[in-house]
Protein backbone atom coordinates (compact mmCIF):
# COMPACT_ATOMS: atom_id res chain seq x y z
CA UNK A 1 0.00 0.00 0.00
CA UNK A 2 1.27 3.46 -0.90
CA UNK A 3 2.11 5.58 2.19
CA UNK A 4 -0.69 8.12 2.63
CA UNK A 5 0.96 10.90 4.64
CA UNK A 6 3.84 11.81 6.92
CA UNK A 7 3.90 11.74 10.72
CA UNK A 8 5.34 14.39 13.05
CA UNK A 9 5.57 13.65 16.79
CA UNK A 10 6.75 16.13 19.38
CA UNK A 11 7.82 15.76 22.97
CA UNK A 12 6.56 18.75 24.95
CA UNK A 13 8.64 19.66 27.99
CA UNK A 14 11.98 21.28 27.15
CA UNK A 15 11.25 20.56 23.48
CA UNK A 16 8.30 22.59 22.25
CA UNK A 17 8.39 24.45 25.56
CA UNK A 18 11.44 26.30 26.82
CA UNK A 19 10.74 24.77 30.19
CA UNK A 20 8.81 21.96 31.89
CA UNK A 21 5.02 22.18 32.12
CA UNK A 22 4.79 19.79 35.07
CA UNK A 23 7.38 21.79 37.03
CA UNK A 24 5.66 25.06 36.12
CA UNK A 25 2.28 23.69 37.22
CA UNK A 26 3.73 22.74 40.60
CA UNK A 27 5.32 26.19 40.96
CA UNK A 28 2.01 27.78 40.05
CA UNK A 29 0.19 25.75 42.72
CA UNK A 30 2.82 26.78 45.25
CA UNK A 31 2.07 30.45 44.52
CA UNK A 32 -1.61 29.65 45.15
CA UNK A 33 -0.74 28.13 48.52
CA UNK A 34 -1.99 24.74 47.35
CA UNK A 35 1.36 22.94 47.68
CA UNK A 36 4.04 23.16 50.36
CA UNK A 37 7.01 24.88 48.73
CA UNK A 38 9.80 23.24 50.75
CA UNK A 39 8.45 19.69 50.51
CA UNK A 40 7.58 19.93 46.84
CA UNK A 41 10.92 21.47 45.87
CA UNK A 42 12.84 18.65 47.56
CA UNK A 43 10.72 15.94 45.91
CA UNK A 44 10.92 17.59 42.50
CA UNK A 45 14.71 17.79 42.74
CA UNK A 46 14.98 14.09 43.56
CA UNK A 47 12.59 13.03 40.77
CA UNK A 48 14.46 15.22 38.28
CA UNK A 49 17.76 13.61 39.29
CA UNK A 50 16.25 10.16 38.72
CA UNK A 51 14.84 11.28 35.35
CA UNK A 52 18.24 12.51 34.18
CA UNK A 53 19.86 9.28 35.38
CA UNK A 54 17.25 7.14 33.62
CA UNK A 55 16.17 5.54 36.91
CA UNK A 56 12.78 7.23 37.43
CA UNK A 57 9.96 4.95 38.61
CA UNK A 58 7.12 6.56 36.68
CA UNK A 59 4.44 5.09 38.95
CA UNK A 60 5.99 6.53 42.11
CA UNK A 61 6.36 9.86 40.35
CA UNK A 62 2.74 9.85 39.18
CA UNK A 63 1.50 9.16 42.70
CA UNK A 64 3.23 12.42 43.62
CA UNK A 65 2.34 14.36 40.47
CA UNK A 66 -1.36 13.51 40.28
CA UNK A 67 -2.24 13.77 43.99
CA UNK A 68 -3.03 17.54 43.88
CA UNK A 69 -5.63 16.95 41.16
CA UNK A 70 -7.63 14.71 43.47
CA UNK A 71 -7.86 17.32 46.23
CA UNK A 72 -9.73 19.97 44.24
CA UNK A 73 -12.85 20.27 42.11
CA UNK A 74 -12.57 20.25 38.34
CA UNK A 75 -14.12 23.73 38.20
CA UNK A 76 -11.40 25.06 40.50
CA UNK A 77 -8.64 23.25 38.60
CA UNK A 78 -9.89 24.52 35.23
CA UNK A 79 -9.96 28.10 36.48
CA UNK A 80 -6.40 27.76 37.78
CA UNK A 81 -5.28 26.22 34.50
CA UNK A 82 -6.53 29.18 32.47
CA UNK A 83 -4.39 31.47 34.63
CA UNK A 84 -1.49 29.00 34.43
CA UNK A 85 -1.60 29.09 30.63
CA UNK A 86 -1.48 32.88 30.57
CA UNK A 87 1.23 33.39 33.15
CA UNK A 88 3.44 30.31 32.93
CA UNK A 89 3.03 28.55 29.57
CA UNK A 90 2.51 31.05 26.77
CA UNK A 91 5.68 32.93 27.79
CA UNK A 92 7.76 29.74 27.27
CA UNK A 93 6.34 28.81 23.87
CA UNK A 94 8.96 30.15 21.50
CA UNK A 95 8.43 31.52 18.01
CA UNK A 96 10.81 28.84 16.72
CA UNK A 97 8.65 26.08 18.23
CA UNK A 98 5.49 27.53 16.73
CA UNK A 99 7.23 27.82 13.35
CA UNK A 100 8.39 24.18 13.40
CA UNK A 101 4.85 23.02 14.17
CA UNK A 102 3.45 25.30 11.43
CA UNK A 103 5.85 23.80 8.88
CA UNK A 104 4.53 20.30 9.53
CA UNK A 105 0.91 21.54 9.46
CA UNK A 106 1.56 23.26 6.13
CA UNK A 107 3.03 20.01 4.77
CA UNK A 108 -0.17 18.17 5.62
CA UNK A 109 1.51 15.89 8.17
CA UNK A 110 -0.32 14.04 10.93
CA UNK A 111 0.78 15.73 14.18
CA UNK A 112 0.74 14.68 17.83
CA UNK A 113 2.37 15.68 21.09
CA UNK A 114 3.68 12.63 22.97
CA UNK A 115 4.41 13.40 26.61
CA UNK A 116 4.66 11.73 30.00
CA UNK A 117 3.10 14.79 31.63
CA UNK A 118 -0.59 14.24 32.33
CA UNK A 119 -3.28 15.25 29.88
CA UNK A 120 -5.00 17.68 32.26
CA UNK A 121 -1.89 19.86 32.30
CA UNK A 122 -0.92 19.31 28.66
CA UNK A 123 -4.25 19.23 26.79
CA UNK A 124 -4.72 23.03 26.69
CA UNK A 125 -1.04 23.44 25.71
CA UNK A 126 -1.57 21.06 22.80
CA UNK A 127 -4.55 23.13 21.64
CA UNK A 128 -2.59 26.37 22.05
CA UNK A 129 0.07 25.00 19.71
CA UNK A 130 -2.53 23.98 17.13
CA UNK A 131 -1.60 20.29 17.35
CA UNK A 132 -4.72 18.12 16.90
CA UNK A 133 -3.62 14.98 18.77
CA UNK A 134 -2.22 14.33 22.24
CA UNK A 135 -0.70 11.10 23.52
CA UNK A 136 -0.15 11.74 27.23
CA UNK A 137 -0.38 10.05 30.59
CA UNK A 138 -4.07 9.99 31.48
CA UNK A 139 -5.20 10.93 35.01
CA UNK A 140 -8.10 8.68 35.98
CA UNK A 141 -11.38 10.33 36.88
CA UNK A 142 -14.92 9.42 37.86
CA UNK A 143 -17.91 11.72 37.46
CA UNK A 144 -15.62 14.62 36.62
CA UNK A 145 -13.34 14.25 39.67
CA UNK A 146 -9.73 13.08 39.44
CA UNK A 147 -8.74 10.06 41.50
CA UNK A 148 -5.02 10.87 41.82
CA UNK A 149 -4.06 7.74 39.88
CA UNK A 150 -3.16 7.22 36.19
CA UNK A 151 -5.44 5.33 33.82
CA UNK A 152 -3.74 2.77 31.63
CA UNK A 153 -0.11 2.82 30.54
CA UNK A 154 1.86 6.02 31.25
CA UNK A 155 3.38 7.63 28.13
CA UNK A 156 6.95 7.24 29.36
CA UNK A 157 10.00 5.58 27.76
CA UNK A 158 8.82 2.36 26.03
CA UNK A 159 5.28 3.34 27.04
CA UNK A 160 5.42 6.18 24.53
CA UNK A 161 5.94 3.70 21.71
CA UNK A 162 3.09 1.47 22.85
CA UNK A 163 0.71 4.40 23.34
CA UNK A 164 1.58 5.90 19.93
CA UNK A 165 1.05 2.54 18.24
CA UNK A 166 -2.33 2.13 19.95
CA UNK A 167 -3.31 5.65 18.81
CA UNK A 168 -2.28 4.90 15.24
CA UNK A 169 -4.11 1.56 15.30
CA UNK A 170 -7.29 3.34 16.44
CA UNK A 171 -7.19 5.21 13.11
CA UNK A 172 -6.33 2.15 11.05
CA UNK A 173 -2.69 3.24 10.70
CA UNK A 174 0.75 1.87 11.60
CA UNK A 175 4.37 2.93 11.11
CA UNK A 176 4.34 1.61 7.56
CA UNK A 177 1.49 3.96 6.67
CA UNK A 178 3.94 6.86 6.51
CA UNK A 179 6.58 7.72 3.94
CA UNK A 180 8.45 9.71 6.58
CA UNK A 181 8.11 10.18 10.34
CA UNK A 182 9.69 12.62 12.79
CA UNK A 183 10.05 12.69 16.55
CA UNK A 184 11.48 15.74 18.28
CA UNK A 185 12.79 15.30 21.84
CA UNK A 186 15.25 16.70 24.36
CA UNK A 187 15.72 13.56 26.47
CA UNK A 188 17.56 10.24 26.30
CA UNK A 189 14.51 8.77 28.06
CA UNK A 190 12.76 9.09 24.69
CA UNK A 191 15.27 6.89 22.88
CA UNK A 192 12.72 4.05 22.29
CA UNK A 193 10.45 6.36 20.27
CA UNK A 194 13.33 8.19 18.60
CA UNK A 195 14.49 4.84 17.26
CA UNK A 196 11.07 4.09 15.72
CA UNK A 197 10.86 7.09 13.37
CA UNK A 198 12.69 7.75 10.12
CA UNK A 199 13.80 11.22 11.27
CA UNK A 200 14.77 11.41 14.99
CA UNK A 201 15.64 14.98 16.00
CA UNK A 202 17.42 16.02 19.22
CA UNK A 203 16.09 19.38 20.43
CA UNK A 204 18.01 21.38 23.06
CA UNK A 205 18.99 17.93 24.22
CA UNK A 206 20.57 16.56 27.39
CA UNK A 207 24.21 15.52 27.21
CA UNK A 208 23.42 11.84 26.79
CA UNK A 209 21.10 12.42 23.85
CA UNK A 210 23.51 14.92 22.26
CA UNK A 211 26.22 12.24 22.27
CA UNK A 212 23.86 9.57 20.90
CA UNK A 213 22.67 11.92 18.15
CA UNK A 214 26.25 12.75 17.17
CA UNK A 215 27.21 9.07 17.03
CA UNK A 216 24.20 8.11 14.93
CA UNK A 217 24.16 11.15 12.66
CA UNK A 218 20.86 12.52 13.94
CA UNK A 219 20.33 16.28 13.68
CA UNK A 220 20.55 18.36 16.84
CA UNK A 221 18.64 21.63 16.77
CA UNK A 222 17.43 24.38 19.08
CA UNK A 223 13.91 25.77 19.27
CA UNK A 224 14.83 28.43 21.83
CA UNK A 225 14.54 32.08 20.77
Amino acid sequence: MKPILNLALFDLDNTLLAGDSDFEWAQFLITKGVLDAELHAAMNEEFFRQYKDGTLDIHVFLDFQLAPLARHTRRELDAWHAEFMATRIRPIITAAARQRVAQHVANGDLLAIVTATNSFVTGPICRELGIPHLVATIPAQAEGAFSGQPRGLPAFREGKVERVEAWLESMGLWWGSFAQSWFYSDSHNDLPLLEKVTHPVAVDADDTLINIAATRGWPSISLRD
